[in-house]
């Protein structure tokens, strides 16, 4: 069995037999004894506090120094009904992703069978032990919980830590007072329908990994570098087996025992839905990557779950407002209006987004306030000194072909000047701007997304449409380039009736540069999960860690330890 399910499975059989908790021949210290020693600890006043420093000051105010009171502990000494339910709660921390181990569920759950017994040693050291220790762990569950485990910034995400923003101590002496204790975890919870759908979805690849191993592929053999519909392949049944437990094939329908062994019908349909729910090219081909793909290790899919699921708990709660995300790894675009009918598909569409080497699309939530039609692309400076100089000394003509101008000030007005060697000169040291003018060769497009941020990363559309054919799709220098913009600016100016499809069209195509404010300006969020469920048919896909983001997460993770 899994480790980590042994560990749950005996967690909850401890927990389940706490009914005999409230026996009556169960010993216990006065609970007067028990706050004494516990306020001694909290004070320094007595060996070995186990409070932790970051959450000391919670612990003090559910320990108020003189006016301590027992939160787990009856009047016997024993543990509550409540004490029982949040055992069974930290217990049940892996179906949110989270391990027992960070809130030393065994150990609580051994003190908690000890003060039930006929224990033999330091009661009161037990029972303060466990008040506290429980105390602790149900502060940091609930904090792991609403904002997760990792700062986001110590990995470079640019989305700040709301653990300070929140009153946790308040939120457990409300649960414990108004007997609400397992609501009070559901709450705090991301209350959003894609940590509720990766929630579902890690119990059944937990189920999957847990389960019997699953036959496996074998690399083809030379000359065969891949399988296509109609070709025999003897491992027909084994890949039937993968497929139906990952759910790309119905898991009731069985392969034939006198099926012949050839990739063909449902197998070449289940190997369509896989490769889509895995960032590939969904043309049925069972080629190397798609080989490797259905190889992957469920344990692997789960850990991707698990850490999706931490960075959902990073977010903020989202406002009423109009919404764009950006999934980066998945390429992929969603916006939404809650204002509109219950029941309306989002807009949706592929994006391209910064190179994994050297460009990378950060990650961030601002607000969307503006677009602009024919938009100058103003090149940044690294672009400037590693590109454009560099062909500009290969090519006379380069800034000629590309519709590019020297200009000195800020702005669209910004006076253009000759580009002499001279200014060429104060261009490479910065005292002049190169940018391209508004047209159909502008790297930008005919529209450009804008919600102001330091990272000058913005949405737009691009002249090279043949690269959203593409699986994967990061080839831009930072900033995110759309598919459809045209539809997304309709998306965007959908309270402005003024703005038809037509007026996009020909504001795109018109003489000058144009920008229209948004009457409902909208949230936008770049945000990075390798693992997802689908807002248009409910699917998980996992794609790859394409800036090695996850294992920087699990890095943090495991240091925390």
């Amino acid at each position: 069995m899994n480790p980590r399910r042994w560990l749950q499975a005996a967690l909850l059989s401890i927990v389940m037999s706490s009914a005999s908790w409230m026996a009556p021949h169960a010993a216990a210290a006065p609970p007067a004894d028990v706050a004494s020693l516990i306020q001694g600890r909290l004070l320094g006043t007595a060996a070995s506090p186990p409070a932790a420093p970051a959450q000391l000051q919670p612990l003090l105010r559910l320990y108020p120094p003189g006016e301590v009171q027992a939160l787990w502990l009856d009047a016997a000494g024993r543990p509550t009904v409540a004490a029982s339910q949040a055992l069974a709660l930290l217990a049940d921390a892996p179906s949110h992703g989270l391990d027992p181990a960070d809130y030393e569920a065994t150990r609580l759950a051994k003190w908690a069978a000890d003060l039930n017994a006929e224990f033999p040693g330091d009661v009161r050291g037990v029972a303060a032990d466990f008040e506290l220790g429980l105390s602790t762990a149900m502060l940091n569950y609930l904090q792991h919980l609403h904002v997760g485990r990792v700062d986001p910034r110590a990995i470079r995400f640019r989305i700040p830590s709301r653990a300070q923003e929140h009153d946790f101590a308040g939120v457990l002496l409300a649960a414990l007072a108004g007997n609400r204790l397992r609501q009070a975890v559901d709450e705090m919870a991301p209350d959003l329908s894609q940590y509720r759908g990766l929630r579902a979805a890690l119990l059944r690849y937990r189920s999957i990994a847990a389960g019997p191993d699953l036959p496996a592929l074998p690399a083809l053999a030379a000359p065969v570098r891949s399988v296509r519909p109609g070709d025999a392949y003897a491992p027909a049944s084994a890949l039937h087996a993968r497929l139906a437990a990952f759910g790309d094939l119905p898991a009731h329908e069985p392969w034939p025992a006198d099926a012949p062994a050839v990739y063909d019908g449902m197998l070449v349909e289940g190997v369509k839905q896989f490769q889509r729910r895995h960032g590939l090219g969904d043309d049925g081909v069972l080629g190397k990557t798609t080989l490797a793909a259905l190889q992957v290790p469920p344990h692997r899919r789960v850990r991707q779950l698990e850490l999706s699921m931490e960075r959902l708990r990073w977010l903020p709660h989202f406002s009423a407002r109009p919404l764009v995300a950006i999934n980066i790894p998945m390429f992929r675009l969603w916006a939404r209006d809650p204002a509109l009918p219950p029941g309306e598909a989002p807009l949706n569409m592929n994006v391209i987004v910064g190179r994994s080497l050297n460009t990378q699309t950060p990650v961030f939530i601002d607000e969307m306030t503006h677009l602009i039609f024919r938009p100058y692309w103003n090149v940044p400076r690294s672009i400037v000194r590693d590109e454009i100089l560099p062909a500009m000394q290969r090519q006379p003509d380069y800034l000629q072909r590309h519709d590019m101008e020297i200009v000195r000030g800020q702005g669209d007005d910004a006076q253009a000047v000759e580009a002499s060697a001279d200014n060429i000169a104060l261009l490479r040291q910065g005292a002049l701007r190169l940018r391209q003018r508004p047209g159909p060769r502008n790297s930008l497009g005919q529209v450009k997304f804008v919600f102001p941020n330091d990272a000058n990363v913005y949405l737009h559309g691009t002249p090279s449409q043949q690269l959203f054919s593409r699986p994967r799709r990061d080839f831009s220098h930072g900033c995110v380039r759309l598919e459809d913009p045209v539809a997304l600016a309709q998306w965007a100016l959908r309270d402005q009736p003024e703005w038809t499809r037509e007026r996009i069209v020909a504001a795109m195509q018109g003489p000058r540069s144009q920008q229209v404010n948004l009457l409902r300006p909208a949230q936008v969020i770049l945000y990075y999960v390798t693992a997802m469920v689908m807002p248009e048919d409910g699917t998980v896909r996992f794609v790859d860690d394409i800036y090695g983001h996850d294992r920087a997460l699990d890095k943090a993770l495991a240091a925390r330890r």
